[in-house]
């Protein structure tokens, strides 16, 4: 890479559309992005999810569209299956690394849940297929590198930075060669040990110019998350540090140019409810070391970058269920809440319709297997799906739900001759039931709004009986990050038993907008 030009607002662009931030107002964490030729390409952590680690495409850094997963299925595991009561909410797959080399994609994570570090290679990042080869042990927030002259490494750790180097098809440690600690504190720049609540992680690796820039996150107790850059003149070190950015709290990332010489450095912010939400800021080059933000150190609310453009349908999208020969039974947009049992799902089953069949009992919604999910978006945003739930068992609840520990649902609950549509909120962590009115038809319309403007953080519920006319139910639900899940909400179609199996939903659509009712 060459450097690039100090970034400057170009007078001609104040009348234009200008990009603002965060660039995605959606959960996409742990960014990691390449450029190849004119574009770009951006891998996130989706941990519990399947399929797992999303890549996602731009060709101007601001609208991005889902292209690929690098696997199916991370592990196989009882937490991965949601069996016998495990489950592994804020744990899969973390941060990954995304490289390019020798007209090879790789794509790298780890996992607590496998105690693996898994390596995904692919000529083809956009279509596969995908090479998978795991090894231990499971390297924390690693960076994937290849050096110039050949070798490749592994950095990795909190605080101590340590390399690993791997073999050449980056299929596990190198023979005969043992980890090094090349930063023995990399949180030194932010301040003294005792004043860090959270030590440097998640490393990403760049070569610029001969010399090796090392991004890491770090979080002063009496601050906020940091950008932390290292430098050196061999991937070895010594390593020299400085505080690159604090503001906001928008932190973790890394480096990258565009084709005409511009640099920026995409990182996230922690935006409460909706999940960690994508920045980019603009990079100076000053005395050989990337200076973040703007002229005052400040990320910035514009960019001198294409204006963006609905998150609606490159990151999320609308589903009829209808699908043409030769189409995907779930589009990319699609992700399980864990491992799915596949003979339990169709689109095929009923034309025009996702079909639910619960295959066990469950006891709760978070434990439940097959619940389909999409990511919320911000500010502002509102799911509805149609059902048909002639098919329902006793004991059977399905419907409409919004995914984090504090959840929320809205759906039908069958009993032995009688079903009733039922409001649950699991605000306080437990699930309570706020009202239940009884329901006399088999066809029946849900909806939930989302409001993260200013991190309100509420979402609203709603049932229709002719898909036109809403009337809200329960109450409203005071959404909540937490760390045991890990993840912003997600919209999720479920569908589970809790007395007998067999009995199945059938869900007409799912529709998605970025507006809320007038």
């Amino acid at each position: 890479m060459a450097l690039g030009s100090p970034w400057a607002r170009p007078a001609v662009q104040a009348q234009a559309p200008t990009a603002r931030n965060p660039i995605v107002h959606a959960d996409v964490p742990d960014l990691a992005m390449i450029r190849v030729g004119k574009t770009y390409y951006m891998s996130s952590t989706t941990m519990h999810m399947s399929p797992g680690v999303p890549i996602m495409k731009s060709t101007d850094l601001v609208n991005w569209k889902l292209v690929s997963y690098a696997y199916d299925t991370l592990t196989n595991v009882d937490a991965m299956t949601l069996a016998n009561g495990k489950s592994t909410y804020g744990r899969g797959s973390w941060a990954s690394s995304l490289r390019y080399h020798q007209g090879t994609y790789y794509v790298s994570t780890f996992a607590q849940t496998s105690g693996r570090t898994h390596v995904y290679a692919t000529k083809n990042i956009e279509k596969g297929p995908w090479k998978a080869v795991s090894f231990r042990p499971s390297l924390h927030d690693h960076s994937l590198f290849f050096d110039d002259d050949g070798r490749v490494y592994m950095l990795y750790g909190a605080g101590k930075i340590q390399m690993a180097e791997l073999t050449a098809d980056v299929s596990g440690l190198k023979p005969g060669t043992s980890p090094q600690t090349i930063i023995e504190n990399a949180s030194a720049p932010a301040g003294p040990p005792s004043a860090i609540n959270l030590q440097a992680e998640g490393s990403q690796l760049f070569k610029v110019n001969g010399k090796y820039y090392l991004f890491n996150i770090t979080w002063p107790k009496d601050g906020m998350r940091t950008v932390v850059v290292h430098r050196a003149d061999k991937i070895t070190g010594p390593y020299e540090g400085r505080v690159a950015l604090q503001d906001l709290g928008v932190a973790q990332g890394g480096l990258i140019d565009t084709p005409d010489g511009k640099w920026y450095s995409y990182l996230f912010r922690d935006y409460g409810a909706v999940g960690r939400i994508p920045y980019l800021v603009p990079v100076q080059w000053e005395s050989g070391w990337p200076v973040l933000g703007s002229p005052s150190g400040k990320v910035p609310e514009t960019l001198p970058l294409p204006a963006n453009k609905s998150l609606i349908p490159g990151i999320v999208a609308s589903d009829e269920f209808t699908r043409r020969k030769g189409e995907p039974a779930l589009p990319l947009v699609w992700q399980w809440n864990h491992n799915p049992d596949n003979k339990l799902w169709a689109v095929s089953q009923r034309p025009g319709y996702l079909r639910l069949t619960t295959g066990r009992v469950d006891t709760s919604f978070v434990l439940a297997r097959n619940t389909l999910t999409q990511r919320t978006i911000g500010p502002v945003c509102a799911g509805t799906t149609a059902l048909d739930v002639a098919h329902l068992k006793a004991g059977d609840f399905a419907g409409l739900g919004v995914l984090q520990r504090r959840y929320g649902l809205v759906g039908v609950q069958a009993s032995q001759g009688a079903k009733a549509i039922v409001m649950v909120s699991a605000e306080s962590e437990k699930p309570v039931e706020l009202q239940r009115i009884p329901l006399t038809q088999d066809k029946v319309y849900f909806k939930i709004e989302c409001d993260f403007q200013d991190r309100k953080d509420v979402a609203t519920f709603f049932y229709s009986l002719d898909g036109k006319s809403w009337q809200p139910i329960g109450g409203p639900l005071k959404m909540a990050y937490t760390l045991p899940h890990f993840m912003g909400y997600r919209f999720s179609l479920f569908n589970y038993a809790t007395q007998a199996t067999g009995g199945y939903a059938d869900f007409d659509y799912f529709r998605i907008t970025d507006k809320l009712t007038k």
